[in-house]
């Protein structure tokens, strides 16, 4: 992997974020020319700026506070900086927040990843990889739905020369947000510790297993596309609960009973994740721990045609059209009936 990112200019974004800043932190010590770190949360990219600061090897970087969406400053990092692989780790994933804030997401996730394309395709770039997720996979939320657009995106923009890459990942255990943390903090304060149905499962990584997985995906040998992990098994969410009260109850050799209790699932919540569609597969690729997929992809003048209006809808905040471009894009979407209700009723104020 050093061979791909030594003496060249890396642009990460998102790059303040735990899987962004995890990536930098791997990607110094692989020798690059330049790093530059675009994010939009002053206090994320100061914290990781200083810590590249303090941490030898010191490598060149250059970090930049502003947003995806913004084509200008794009330009203007592509222009001054000339970035030749990009890591896109920018986005908006916290599903139940996302619901109530449809219009954002797709704004950022999916128009904000076609800006990024767009301009990275024109200035050059070799290889541009995104964190996507397996949340993409059948939707029943506007996040993932806004992701699966961005994956076709990148299908759209890829070619043999400037390689557009995907990279479907799970969980990331210790992110922020995700439930671990979430666990670990009701289990301090002394419970209950909230699941939101007893069979719910989902795919894990550990950051260290995230960040190679993305790094992996730019160094494997094929053009561009939608890739995912090989494989382990789904873990349920109650035993990784009773799991965590049970360690802590005896590494602190506590007798306090901590309560586990089921609150149902939230808006846009599914019981299990999937990593392909019915009508996609899998075929090997030049690494072991990678899978390449094969998925439908929509006719360029259809794409372009709904982007525009998906694009025109947002600005306009206009949800009811926003949505039903969303669903043509995106036809095995099916949106929760919180949000189905809020975009058929275009009286209903957003958050």
């Amino acid at each position: 992997m050093q061979g791909v990112v030594s003496g060249r200019s890396i642009l990460i974004t998102g790059a303040g974020g735990s899987l962004g800043s995890a990536l930098a932190k791997a990607i110094v010590q692989l020798d690059p020319r330049r790093l530059i770190l675009l994010d939009h949360s002053e206090r994320n990219l100061h914290e990781i700026d200083s810590e590249l600061k303090a941490n030898p090897p010191r490598v060149s970087h250059m970090s930049v506070l502003g947003d995806i969406c913004d084509a200008g400053l794009l330009s203007e990092i592509f222009e001054r900086h000339r970035p030749e692989i990009v890591y896109h780790a920018a986005a908006f994933k916290h599903v139940p927040l996302m619901e109530r804030n449809p219009l954002a997401v797709v704004r950022n996730n999916a128009l904000g990843t076609d800006t990024l394309a767009r301009i990275s395709r024109t200035a050059g770039i070799s290889e541009l990889v995104m964190v996507s997720t397996d949340k993409a996979v059948n939707p029943i939320s506007v996040m993932g739905a806004s992701k699966r657009v961005a994956e076709l995106v990148l299908l759209r923009r890829d070619n043999s020369r400037k390689h557009m890459r995907a990279l479907r990942l799970g969980n990331i255990l210790g992110s922020v947000g995700s439930v671990v943390p979430t666990f670990l903090l009701q289990i301090s304060q002394g419970g209950p510790v909230t699941v939101t149905h007893p069979e719910v499962s989902r795919y894990f990584h550990t950051m260290s297993e995230a960040v190679e997985l993305v790094l992996l995906t730019s160094a494997v040998e094929v053009g561009g596309g939608i890739f995912i992990p090989q494989l382990g098994t789904p873990v349920k969410i109650l035993d990784m609960a009773r799991q965590l009260v049970a360690d802590f109850q005896s590494q602190s050799k506590s007798a306090q009973e901590i309560p586990v209790t089921i609150t149902g699932l939230r808006p846009g919540d599914k019981m299990s994740e999937e990593f392909l569609a019915a009508d996609e597969s899998a075929e090997p690729t030049s690494d072991i721990g990678l899978l390449r997929v094969n998925t439908v992809e929509m006719p360029s003048e259809r794409f372009d045609a709904h982007m525009a209006i998906l694009a025109r809808s947002v600005e306009q905040r206009n949800l009811p059209s926003m949505m039903e471009a969303l669903c043509q894009m995106v036809p095995e979407y099916q949106p929760t009936e919180e949000l189905d209700g809020l975009w058929q009723d275009s009286s209903v104020p957003l958050e």
